[in-house]
């Protein structure tokens, strides 16, 4: 079904390369894709042996990592459909 001056399945296009970008997004953001650090890579302070086994790949010591985390925001999803008052206002 093509919409407007869209080509047959570019809807589904597009949400596959969506799907594959926020895929990319997730596995960069993954540890134990990397080695882990001695030290941490904001305040350089040494991470502890256990925490570098108990998660490989990790870069940032706790208190670094809490802070990163309150930080972070979740990307907001893209609403394709839309409901009918959105397409009203």
């Amino acid at each position: 079904m093509a919409g407007g001056w869209a080509q047959d399945g570019a809807v589904n296009e597009q949400i596959e390369v969506s799907t594959q970008e926020a895929i990319e997004r997730m596995r960069r953001r993954r540890p134990g894709q990397r080695d882990s650090r001695e030290t941490c890579a904001d305040c350089d302070e040494p991470i502890p042996q256990a925490r570098r086994e108990a998660m490989p790949g990790v870069q940032l010591c706790v208190e670094c990592q809490q802070g990163a985390d309150r930080a972070w925001k979740p990307q907001a999803g893209i609403n394709r459909r839309g409901s009918k008052d959105s397409q009203l206002r």
